[in-house]
């Protein structure tokens, strides 16, 4: 029954596709449909070809409208320790990039390869993708509805050229309660104002005391209490802000820019703009007469939080709690929007969590790169796009299918607008896996400053003299370990 229902989505869809990419749906009996071709295809990223969501995402559509190529799949992750498999102290972990290179350059190459924006520049710089600039151009292939965030992504690592291309793309924005601000009478926050900006509209927002509080800004709706630090990361990502050198041999962070990184969310905990943890063992259960909030564990929901950070997949949870919030015992509704996260003011263009999905390019020693661009210029159309802009979680890469779904009326420019913060070069890491624990360190330090037990510089001075002497220890020995040293932090 199951294969029947699959067999007729799939035919309903082919008969619905009049776009000239989908053409072999109604030539299967060509003379170039009759000979069968291998596609290869690689992916970096955890998915075999067994993988049910990787093939319902990206390949079946294309499979069925081109039933003359056979795809196959090569996953590059290590599968010995999926299943709850230790790996043996002795044995230095392969390198996921290692592997990938060497299934790209083997015997039988893939000829598509599905990698993470953080690969990219590596691979680009190794001449290891095929520029697909010329097909682009061949195909009149149009690219100028793609959305900035994931076209001009692509062509900041490529020099500005496109070694890659991705069909869906995740965002983040910032997402304001409208009742709160009216009661307050503050104007509401705007696409593109600095973090500066948006703190101050925190400051004047949060009031009150006790359970009763409303807090002015949050990084998650999902209650994280004192862990903030990992909001550093979104804060600074924009920013490129170094923990140590490129070659991880020297630290950085005793210097006036993380100071007043740090200061400046540390004042947010400080003035209790962020929200507290919450104490579930003072939290009482309601009475007979009361009702129960189902989501009183999320801030924003909840009206415990003004703005808070979140991403796209969160949209249509708030979307249809508020639609039936009538039926929503202990729930009051409100109006809500979203504008984009922050900005800095020296990286204006810049926002801290946007990410590129199904990222492929064509291996540079493909045996059938014909049909590799195929493939991509396929999944990358408008037709694909239009098909899978239903998506809950990701936004497809095309503008024109990006709009509010179920009759909701929000800014959803707000996830498409700002470019994706610098990558990451995370072949250093993965050289020296000890780098983890420096950055852990940071954790420790800042939680000290934040239990009033050190002050910024002081903390930032130890990170960055502890931070030397591991990063000294990670040069004699680049699988050093520091479980003794981080202990007790």
């Amino acid at each position: 029954m199951q294969k029947y229902v699959k067999k007729t989505v799939a035919v309903s869809l082919c008969v619905g596709l009049m776009a000239p990419t989908m053409v072999a749906c109604t030539k299967s009996g060509s003379g170039e449909s009759k000979t069968e071709k291998v596609l290869r295809v690689a992916t970096s990223m955890g998915y075999g070809g067994d993988n049910e969501y990787f093939r319902q995402r990206f390949t079946e559509l294309f499979e069925f409208a081109n039933p003359n190529i056979k795809l196959e799949f090569i996953s590059t992750s290590d599968d010995r320790y999926m299943y709850g498999g230790r790996p043996d102290p002795k044995e230095k972990p392969k390198d996921p990039m290692d592997k990938l290179k060497e299934v790209m350059t083997g015997d039988s190459p893939p000829d598509v390869v599905m990698v993470g924006y953080e690969q990219l520049p590596e691979l680009i710089s190794n001449n290891m993708l095929k520029q697909l600039d010329q097909d682009i151009a061949k195909d009149k292939f149009d690219t100028s509805d793609i959305v900035p965030a994931v076209i001009e992504g692509i062509k900041k690592v490529g020099d500005g050229k496109i070694y890659a291309l991705a069909p869906t793309f995740y965002s983040s924005a910032l997402i304001y309660n409208k009742k709160i601000f009216d009661e307050a009478g503050v104007q509401y926050p705007t696409d593109k104002m600095t973090w500066d900006q948006a703190f101050d509209l925190a400051r004047r927002l949060t009031k009150g005391e006790g359970e009763n509080r409303k807090y002015g800004f949050s990084f998650s709706p999902h209650n994280m209490g004192d862990d903030i630090f990992y909001a550093t990361h979104m804060y600074t990502a924009p920013l490129d802000l170094k923990t140590f050198d490129d070659k991880g041999e020297k630290m950085t962070v005793d210097s006036d820019q993380w100071e007043k990184v740090w200061k400046t969310l540390l004042q947010l905990k400080t003035e209790k703009i962020l929200p507290e943890p919450i104490d579930y063992s003072k939290r009482r259960n309601p009475g007979p007469n009361e009702d129960f909030n189902p989501f009183m564990d999320d801030d924003f929901l909840s009206g415990r939080v003004a703005m808070s950070i979140i991403n796209y997949g969160q949209i249509s949870q708030y979307t249809n709690v508020m639609k039936n919030a009538a039926n929503i015992k202990g729930l009051t509704p409100f109006d809500w929007d979203v504008v984009t996260v922050p900005v800095h003011q020296e990286a204006p263009e810049y926002g801290g969590s946007i990410g590129l999905d199904g990222l492929m390019g064509i291996n540079a020693k493909a045996q059938n790169p014909e049909d590799a661009w195929k493939f991509i210029k396929f999944i990358n159309s408008e037709d694909w796009a239009r098909l899978k802009a239903g998506s809950t979680y990701n936004l497809v890469s095309r503008q024109k299918y990006i709009k509010p779904k179920d009759g909701a009326e929000f800014n959803i420019k707000a996830f498409t607008t700002l470019l994706p913060a610098p990558s990451q070069d995370y072949k250093i890491y993965r050289e020296k896996p000890g780098l983890y624990d420096v950055e852990r360190l940071g954790s420790q330090k800042f939680q000290q400053v934040a239990q009033n037990k050190l002050q910024v510089r002081d903390a930032l001075k130890q990170w960055q003299t502890e931070g030397d002497a591991m990063l000294q220890k990670i040069k004699e020995n680049p699988n050093a370990q520091f479980d003794s040293m981080m202990q007790g932090g």
